[in-house]
């Protein structure tokens, strides 16, 4: 399987099921060139993960969006819920095991952290501080 193209018109479709790794990466960018391949042989190497690519240079607001600072920056995903982010070249060898670790994970245990996470942090940001009544 190759990569896909992701951008901010097909970005929430495409990481909302199964396994996504996505390679944030820019044209001129030299370590970018280095894990290119390393990214393809994984895509090919596994056919049930979604290997997606975003350009930098041409996909600004959605690398704004994730905060992306440092490139190549690696995102992975599992059934929506965003699992990790690394920047930096990585070796064939690591991204096998990031691949593993992923797969390896609890779904159930991951789902519940992560609404309880999202239900904290609604509430900090929706509550207004209130002083006690004198």
């Amino acid at each position: 399987m190759s990569t896909k193209t992701l951008t901010i018109e097909n970005h929430d479709e495409t990481v909302a099921d199964g396994i996504v790794l996505i390679d944030f990466w820019a044209d001129w960018c030299g370590p970018c060139k280095q894990f290119a391949p390393v990214f393809e042989k994984a895509s090919n190497e596994h056919g049930d993960i979604t290997f997606a690519k975003v350009d930098t240079e041409d996909q600004r607001q959605l690398a704004a969006s994730y905060g992306i600072t440092s490139i190549p920056t690696l995102v992975g995903y599992r059934d929506g819920i965003p699992i990790f982010a690394q920047p930096g070249a990585l070796p064939g060898q690591v991204l096998e095991d990031v691949i593993s670790q992923v797969r390896a994970l609890d779904m159930e245990s991951v789902k519940k952290d992560y609404a309880e996470a999202v239900a904290k942090q609604a509430a900090g940001d929706g509550a207004a501080e209130t002083t006690p009544a004198e």
